[in-house]
C-alpha cells in the first residue's frame, strides 16, 4: 500500500486540502505520483500546531492530473476509511466556522 505524507502547516492549507463533502472526511494530497480511483493508500498526516503525525488508511476518490485547466496542483483526494486517531473530528474542530466559507479548495 502506497504511503503519502501530508504536513499541514497552517489552517488555510488545511481548509484547502480538507474534503468536507465526504461522509468520513478526507484530504487532498499534492503529489506528482500516479493514482487510480479506488486505490488504497496510507496517509501520514501532521495537523497544524501538532508535533506527531497520525496514520489513516484511505481510498483515492479524486484525482487532479498534472496541468489541470483550473491551475490546481496535481494530486489525489483520499477518503478516510480507517481513522483510529479521529483526525476528521480534529480537523472539524480546528476549522470551525470556516467550513462554511465559500473560498475555493483544491477539489471544489
Amino acid at each position: 500500500m502506497q504511503e503519502l505524507l501530508i504536513d499541514l502547516q497552517d489552517l488555510d492549507e488545511l481548509y484547502r486540502c480538507y474534503m468536507a463533502t465526504l461522509k468520513q472526511g478526507g484530504l487532498f494530497v499534492k503529489s506528482n505520483a500516479r493514482f487510480e480511483l479506488g486505490q488504497s493508500v496510507t496517509l501520514r498526516v501532521t495537523l497544524p500546531d501538532e508535533l506527531e503525525d497520525h496514520q489513516i488508511v484511505g481510498k483515492v476518490v479524486w484525482i487532479t492530473p498534472q496541468g489541470a485547466q483550473n491551475s490546481n496542483p496535481p494530486g489525489a483526494g483520499v477518503s478516510f476509511v480507517e481513522d483510529p486517531d479521529r483526525v476528521n473530528d480534529r480537523i472539524i474542530k480546528q476549522l470551525g466556522t470556516s467550513l462554511n466559507s465559500d473560498k475555493p479548495t483544491y477539489t471544489m
